[in-house]
């Protein structure tokens, strides 16, 4: 009997860990509008998430140390601006941007660290997302300067599904070789559904020069979060924790018609 509990409580250990494995957290802005055009609402929505875009499951994101916009000069702040929501229980946030003139403008995100136990470590990810307005969109392929961050290679807007998207992945203002990148389908309702738990988040690598390329299999919204370890630590329970820090881009694919 001992023997047979002690398997069961293996297999339940690790149905629970390679599950929990597939899980890929992502730090999420989503802006209602990618390309504002003549004739379009001028007001953008915005919905920041810490989440698993795929699986639909949600973590509580606690209010932003940081949460602005970079538009043809310094970065503007925007935090007094959210609003907090619930989605399925979990603490998410909105906020509205009117978009004035002309000009492409990336809005960014800087959580509080998310202790994250099942991994022993904390989690910040810097996340971006690109809203090009009236035809202007200079600036896209420039860092903005957070820690780490996706500096787009192709247009992060305004892409057809099988369309490629590329980008570089920076620290501290460095291209960083050979960085890991997961990439991920936001399922907007409900819960994906994926022949195995490998094909929820899928891994590339960049190459020497931190540049990595991805062609998108289907329209919608897609997440690419760089993943790395911070050289500063954070203290947890009296004892020094790693930090894992993520430079996450959001980009969405649109189905030629």
């Amino acid at each position: 009997m001992k023997k047979t509990c002690g398997i069961a409580a293996l297999i339940f250990i690790w149905t629970f860990v390679t599950a929990a494995a597939a899980w890929a957290h992502f730090g999420m802005i989503i802006p209602s509008d990618q390309m504002v055009m003549s004739g379009d609402s001028q007001t953008v929505k915005l919905d920041l998430r810490f989440w698993h875009p795929f699986e639909g499951q949600g973590m509580d994101l606690e209010k932003p140390a940081a949460f602005g916009v970079a538009a043809d000069g310094p970065k503007v702040d925007l935090l007094g601006t959210l609003k907090e929501k619930k989605i399925d229980g979990h603490q998410t946030w909105t906020a509205e941007y009117k978009i004035a003139r002309p000009g492409l403008y990336v809005f960014y995100l800087e959580p509080k660290p998310y202790w994250e136990p099942a991994e022993d470590c904390f989690i910040v990810h810097y996340t971006k997302a690109y809203v090009a307005a009236f035809g202007e969109e200079e600036g896209w392929d420039h860092p903005i300067g957070l820690k780490t961050e996706i500096v787009p290679v192709s247009k992060p807007y305004g892409l057809y599904a099988g369309n490629v998207f590329q980008g570089q992945v920076l620290i501290n203002g460095k291209p960083a070789p050979w960085a890991e990148v997961e990439v991920e389908y936001f399922v907007e309702q409900g819960q994906g559904q994926a022949p195995s738990d490998y094909m929820v988040t899928q891994t590339i690598k960049a190459d020497p020069n931190g540049i990595f390329t991805y062609a998108a299999p289907k329209a919608g919204w897609w997440g690419f979060a760089a993943l790395s370890t911070d050289d500063k630590k954070i203290k947890h329970e009296g004892q020094d924790k790693d930090v894992e820090i993520g430079a996450v881009i959001w980009v969405r694919f649109h189905e030629m018609r």
